[in-house]
């Protein structure tokens, strides 16, 4: 999950998308540290973009549940 919190947006999560537009989704928790790592760790030694005004902090990996309904309709999901 990606994560910012800065003055002028406030703070803003959301699922990190792949190059195809899909959702990064993994099978286990060590997959997606690596792809956090090769992908987005050079927001660990960045102080700047941690910083206003971008806020950014380090992805973290989440557990996502996908719920399918058969007429389709949209679920709560947490």
């Amino acid at each position: 999950m990606w994560r910012s919190k800065n003055t002028l947006d406030g703070a803003r999560t959301h699922i990190i998308n792949k190059d195809d537009c899909l959702p990064a989704l993994f099978r286990t928790r060590r997959e997606v540290r690596e792809f956090i790592d090769q992908e987005y760790g050079y927001i660990r030694t960045r102080r700047d973009l941690r910083e206003e005004p971008h806020g950014w902090k380090m992805p973290v990996p989440i557990r996502v549940k996908i719920v399918a309904t058969p007429d389709g309709r949209r679920t709560d999901v947490r």
